[in-house]
């Protein structure tokens, strides 16, 4: 018991020794000096993100790019309706590839009507992320963008 009392007292008093070591002087306690004391202002970087023009030539490139190959890809996924509607066989003359999309005999207005959501989806997406000052900002033209030119490669290989 003597023991974990003195202990305990010891603690305490290292606690009070530590804490007034870390509080700051009283300015009674700096000594006054008799000259005139000049502070000189040093500029201190900010840490703040540069504002970006959400909307600039790269951007618009992209979702020119973006929605060009989307609607490339939807004009040659029609192919596969004239195809049909000509009764040609040995040809592809079905939608096989995004029939969740297009349906299996796709109509114009509604191949035009997937590339517009798609294009927008992307462009929307990117413009988000940019906003919000990701660096991933571009992918989702990007991946809209390859998608939609394998689309195109596939449909000219295999429909035309």
């Amino acid at each position: 018991m003597k023991l974990n009392l003195l202990l305990l007292l010891i603690v305490m008093g290292l606690v009070n020794f530590s804490a007034a070591k870390e509080l700051p002087d009283a300015p009674s306690a700096i000594p006054a000096t008799g000259g005139l004391m000049i502070e000189s202002a040093i500029p201190v970087p900010k840490n703040r993100v540069e504002p970006v023009k959400t909307v600039d030539a790269k951007f618009l490139t992209l979702a020119v790019i973006s929605t060009g190959s989307t609607f490339a890809d939807s004009y040659t996924t029609l192919f596969a309706r004239e195809n049909w509607l000509a009764g040609k066989t040995g040809v592809c003359n079905q939608e096989v590839e995004s029939a969740y999309l297009y349906g299996t005999h796709p109509t114009v207005g509604r191949t035009y009507a997937v590339a517009a959501a798609k294009s927008s989806v992307s462009i929307l997406a990117s413009y988000y992320l940019r906003k919000h000052h990701s660096k991933l900002w571009s992918l989702p033209m990007v991946v809209n963008s390859a998608f939609s030119l394998q689309g195109v490669t596939q449909n000219m290989i295999v429909c035309n």
